[in-house]
């Protein structure tokens, strides 16, 4: 990882961004913030908020922006980590959208839909860093405690619902980063990276089997070491019934938070 050109490659984007529309503030959350960005697994995930609506010649310029960058700096690994929305600011306070440009890990898109998930926002309103712009952090609610605790049932159903197989994709053993980490919202009321969430789990000794959690550990530390791994491979096709073991504990931990 190199952080000047990480953050070289940000000020880039955001520069691009508002050399198309005019920015009020660029944000950025996630495992950037959180110091727990690991190339090869994380994003950089990001809110950029305009000054004036986007006009359809505008939203098919910033579509692609993150990949003409990638293009241009073909040695630069930072540009195809990006993933946020880039929205005007009025509609984003109304809550109703005109057309927004969505960037993901699947591709990207042109919307007039978009919710902050729960844990984003509490992120953004504790954490949130703004790279340039107004530093406005009243423009994110704090989550309450009530709604972190929704937000961790949502995310554990969807574990029971997706991760009962798992292919050999890194993010299979994320589940279990994923698991420690809600269970840390649970019983502190706040958001730390996945890292610390999986070092934080073995000092608790949270789980039954810790075998798969430091080795996940070991994995997320250097992702790009392990990504082409054909035993790492083998071994993340076969956690769909750990992960399960997993949710268990955070099964038991909701109980205490939902009657």
């Amino acid at each position: 990882m190199n952080p000047e050109l990480q953050q070289r490659s940000i000020q880039t984007i955001a520069q691009e961004i508002s050399s198309v529309v005019p920015l009020h503030s660029f944000w950025l959350y996630g495992s950037v913030v959180l110091d727990d960005f690991r190339a090869g697994w994380s994003d950089i995930d990001f809110i950029a908020f305009t000054n004036e609506q986007i006009t359809s010649t505008q939203a098919e310029k910033l579509l692609t922006l993150r990949q003409e960058l990638a293009s241009r700096y073909p040695e630069n690994p930072y540009y195809h980590s990006f993933e946020g929305v880039i929205v005007n600011l009025n509609e984003y306070r109304d809550g109703t959208y005109t057309r927004l440009i969505y960037w993901g890990t699947s591709g990207q898109r042109i919307t007039d839909r978009y919710r902050i998930d729960t844990f984003s926002m509490y992120e953004l309103s504790k954490y949130g860093v703004c790279v340039c712009g107004e530093a406005d952090r009243e423009l994110f609610k704090t989550p309450t405690r009530e709604e972190l605790i929704a937000a961790v049932r949502s995310h554990y159903d969807g574990i029971r619902r997706c991760a009962v197989q798992t292919d050999d994709s890194l993010y299979s053993c994320g589940w279990l980063l994923d698991i420690a980490r809600c269970i840390y919202t649970l019983r502190t009321g706040d958001v730390i990276g996945k890292t610390q969430a999986g070092e934080w789990a073995l000092s608790e000794h949270l789980f039954r089997d810790e075998g798969p959690l430091k080795r996940t550990l070991v994995i997320r530390k250097d992702p790009l070491a392990y990504k082409d791994d054909a035993t790492i491979k083998e071994w993340l096709k076969t956690l769909g019934p750990t992960v399960q073991q997993y949710a268990d504990m955070l099964e038991q931990e909701l109980s205490h938070y939902i009657s």
